[in-house]
């Protein structure tokens, strides 16, 4: 295995018993508080070794929806009358494109979903009643069945921030940002809001809400955690699921999913469905907080987590969760007195070691009651069934889960109920909330740095000189809807979409353009066509782009740097500054977890971490721009996460040792300005170590992990283009073209196409860097170029590699230092064959004449004909050249 080479250094409801004996748990208040005073904080002791098990006092918690008799007579009743059949499709949830009506009436199923990125027909821009119809067509084909008792389907959508499936709807700020407002109530009411509109759809089940502990900021889900103080999240749980769920005596609401259970927010450096090492007492004090109030709130379901779980106390491997009895059962189930049912994540069984996404009698086994099985259900079933006959799935099993889904189906009044039987259903009005976005917005913004001009700016006003003062906004995230609702929005990863999508919504741009005079306001998404000292102020909006689950962690390779992957923005406010070092910069940062962004922090008068807002771009404005006559806003967030000093300061949390001395964040937990308070920065370091934050053999070029260092830039013949930190851009130039593709995961590549048009050499894609390459000479000794490639179409002509110095303008003129390698055959030999990884000894280049020490493009692939490949992920490894899958120097001449 690689490793990485570092360049770089509650209030519970009344009803609700939570009995916390646990010390620890105990002390958070503690430790918060002294943080917050800069005091000493207090650690937990360590942990001893372990000579035996160590298990938590996992409370008991008494729900707000108890226990009825009659109601649990009848669960008995109508579980008594099933077959096996019809159990087992009461335990099967399939997925809509995968599933018709007619499937649900014969297979008896008990549920479908809509992934991210699913829709009524396949439809973005469905409306409530077209869902709604879908919905009515799946509840009518469940009564159509030929059970004693018909038990309707549920239907159940990850609505995390609002619905944000639906087309129109009102996107609240994701979990991060609503942390940061420290308003339970609030967060209460969006809950509220949300279950409103997923009854207008017709639906009846929501999977949130999301009650991780992030303690990993690279984790790429960190967003769609409150905090990684699990106090907070504890109180933010209960309340989102009292407004959410209620007490199923309100048309709006819904049955709500608290997830992921449990510790997903925990894992190993961040990695998404990764390992979770800690002992049992810490899963309890640190990641089950929200379930104690969410339980006692009265939620019923629970998803279970994608993580493993290695008890490094007990010296007890959990394994995948998905297939523990000790977690479902054990400690949900009979400890924690949870009597709703559980569900998978998506094909969560097939994680299991032994399972397949079609069948694991483990995970039932283990507690499982619900499987979410989108493709496979059908199999799933036989197989189940197969299963349970064959003595490997008890009968007791079986019914234990089928009556906790009857059991939540008749407490939410799913019986005797079309979809359309509901005050919200069909109606396009209930999708939307967006004062109460709006006022969200406002409330979560966190104002870090203060010593530009007084907020909100008074734009349009007559200065002392008799000029209209006005502004200038600059950058793509200022017009760009998807940068500000980010994954989870439309689509899964929140990609592929335009503003359009969002009709009822305002950007930015357009909602500063709206309080402050669209005569008042300019705006240029690079500034490169603008003067911005004809302004007297400039808002730069900058950021991430959207991203969700995988996609969106940053690697072992990467850092907390900011401008490593989207090197755009310091770019952006570079070159503001430097033609226009006395206007003020008011940069708004979109982001979904705290950076390290000391460079645009530098080239900023003020900061404010805006998170990722939602539709509702005016709640940005009421706190930049003030209007005549409008109330005015004063910054109230306050940091829900700590942010970092240092490029690899991760984990870094409240409660960690150093937090306040040796390990202190550059903004603390809890911290944020009000608009009269003025911050004192000073200039900061930029310095960083490139690169990764582990110590290793991998030096990163061009990847998910950094795509700075040596950009990717096209040539042919002087011309040259980059695609900057658009990852979505196509770009072209004679000869050459490339599109954003994926080896890997999601726009981790380039599909480069070469129609021979341009001659030898002429059209080339390469990685270019400001600076020579600096490798190590531990990376040097038998290290190899390694790149992912997936080669489409073979050579029709010559291919070459090569590493580059000078000015690039040729690979084999003046400074080009070394020859390039001849590698059609290579890639002819890879065509067709899918992903596969290439390692190129560094040796090959240096027999070429390459002095590494100069080159600048340490990564070039020309053809003279047809040719198309894509390209990803591009390092050089130590000790690589030694691997068997080497490729050899002779075969490359």
């Amino acid at each position: 295995m690689s490793t990485i080479y570092r360049r770089g250094a509650l209030r519970p409801r009344p009803r609700a018993r939570l009995a916390l004996s646990l010390a620890v748990a105990l002390a958070i208040p503690v430790l918060a508080a002294q943080a917050q005073q800069n005091q000493p904080v207090m650690q937990p002791a360590a942990a001893p070794a372990a000579a035996k098990r160590i298990q938590a006092d996992w409370p008991h918690i008494d729900s707000a929806i108890r226990k009825d008799p009659a109601l649990e007579a009848r669960v008995a009743a109508i579980v008594g009358k099933m077959t096996l059949a019809q159990k087992i499709g009461q335990m099967t949830q399939a997925e809509i494109k995968m599933v018709t009506p007619d499937d649900v009436r014969t297979y008896y199923l008990g549920s479908v979903l809509n992934g991210g990125g699913s829709w009524p027909r396949d439809d973005k821009h469905a409306s409530a009643g077209d869902w709604l119809a879908m919905a009515n067509a799946f509840h009518d084909a469940s009564m159509a069945t030929d059970m004693a008792v018909k038990v309707p389907v549920i239907w159940g959508t990850d609505a995390v921030h609002g619905h944000n499936n639906l087309y129109g709807a009102t996107q609240f700020p994701h979990n991060i940002g609503l942390g940061a407002a420290r308003d339970p109530a609030l967060v209460g009411a969006i809950a509220a809001a949300t279950g409103r509109a997923v009854r207008a759809t017709g639906i009846a089940w929501a999977f949130a809400p999301t009650v991780a502990v992030v303690r990993d900021d690279r984790w790429g889900r960190t967003y769609e955690s409150f905090s990684e103080d699990p106090r907070l999240v504890r109180e933010y749980a209960g309340a989102y699921i009292a407004g959410m769920q209620g007490a199923f005596k309100d048309d709006a609401n819904v049955v709500a999913s608290i997830k992921h259970f449990m510790g997903d927010g925990g894992t190993e450096n961040g990695v998404n469905t990764g390992v979770t090492r800690v002992g049992e007492q810490e899963m309890l004090a640190i990641h089950a907080q929200g379930y104690l109030s969410g339980l006692a709130a009265g939620a019923q379901t629970v998803m279970v987590s994608f993580n493993s779980w290695n008890d490094v106390v007990s010296g007890v491997d959990h394994g995948k969760l998905h297939g523990s009895r000790r977690v479902m059962t054990e400690i949900l189930k009979e400890q924690m007195g949870f009597d709703g049912f559980i569900v998978t994540d998506y094909n969560g069984i097939g994680e299991v070691s032994g399972c397949r996404n079609d069948r694991c009698a483990q995970a039932i086994n283990a507690g499982v009651d619900m499987v979410m099985v989108p493709n496979d259900w059908k199999a799933f079933i036989a197989n189940t069934m197969d299963d349970v006959r064959a003595g490997r799935i008890p009968m007791a099993r079986i019914d234990d889960a089928v009556t906790r889904i009857v059991r939540v189906k008749l407490r939410a009044g799913l019986f005797g109920k079309r979809p359309s039987d509901n005050r919200y259903a069909g109606k396009d009005a209930d999708l939307q909330a967006r004062e109460l976005a709006r006022r969200a917005v406002r409330e979560s913004l966190v104002l870090l740095k203060n010593e530009g001009p007084a907020l909100p700016l008074a734009v349009g006003a007559t200065g002392a000189a008799g000029k209209a003062k006005r502004i200038l906004v600059v950058g793509k995230a200022a017009d760009t809807m998807s940068d500000q609702t980010g994954g989870w929005s439309l689509t899964w990863q929140g990609t592929a979409n335009v503003n359009a999508d969002f009709p009822n919504a305002d950007t930015i741009l357009a909602a500063i353009r709206a309080a402050a005079g669209a005569a008042n306001v300019s705006y240029s998404a690079d500034g490169k066509d603008v003067d911005p000292s004809r302004f007297d102020a400039v808002i730069a909006v900058v950021g991430e782009g959207p991203y969700a689950e995988g996609d969106g962690d940053i690697v072992l390779s990467g850092t907390l740097r900011h401008s490593s992957r989207y090197p755009g923005d310091l770019a952006l406010l570079q070159a503001v500054k430097g033609r226009a070092k006395a206007t003020p910069v008011v940069t708004v940062f979109l982001s979904g977890r705290p950076l390290w962004v000391n460079d645009l922090l530098n080239l900023s008068d003020t900061f404010i971490a805006a998170w990722l807002p939602g539709t509702e771009g005016k709640g940005v404005s009421d706190l930049l721009v003030a209007q005549p006559g409008a109330p005015r806003y004063d910054f109230r967030g306050k940091l829900s996460f700590s942010w970092p000093r240092g490029v690899c300061q991760t984990p870094l949390n409240l409660g960690d040792p150093g937090y306040t001395t040796t390990n202190a964040p550059l903004f603390a937990y809890g911290y944020g300005l009000a608009n009269g308070a003025r911050s004192r920065l000073g200039r900061l370091d930029t310095r960083y170590p490139a690169g990764g934050c582990s110590a290793s053999n991998v030096f990163p070029l061009f990847g998910q992990a950094d795509r700075a260092s040596f950009p990717i830039v096209l040539r042919s013949g002087a011309a040259s283009r980059a695609p900057g930190s658009d990852l979505n851009a196509a770009i072209a130039l004679p000869g050459i073209s490339a599109a954003v593709a994926q080896i890997n995961t999601q726009q981790d590549a380039r599909l480069v196409t070469w129609d021979g048009s341009a001659g030898a050499d002429a059209a080339r894609y390469e990685a270019r860097g400001a600076d020579a390459l600096a490798l190590p000479a531990a990376i040097v000794k038998d290290g190899a170029l390694r790149f992912d490639t997936r080669v489409e179409t073979a050579p029709a002509g010559k291919v070459t590699l090569a590493m580059l110095c000078g000015d690039g303008a040729s690979s084999q003129g003046a400074g080009a230092c070394g020859r390039p390698l001849d590698a059609t055959a290579l890639f002819a030999r890879l065509a067709g064959k899918g992903k596969q990884s290439v390692k190129v000894p560094l040796a090959c280049f240096t027999a070429q004449g390459v002095e590494l020490a100069r080159v600048r493009a340490p990564f070039s692939v020309a053809s003279s004909g047809a040719f198309a490949a894509a390209f990803g992920n591009v390092d050089v490894v130590g000790g690589a050249a030694r691997d068997a899958d080497a490729v050899r120097c002779e075969d490359l001449r």
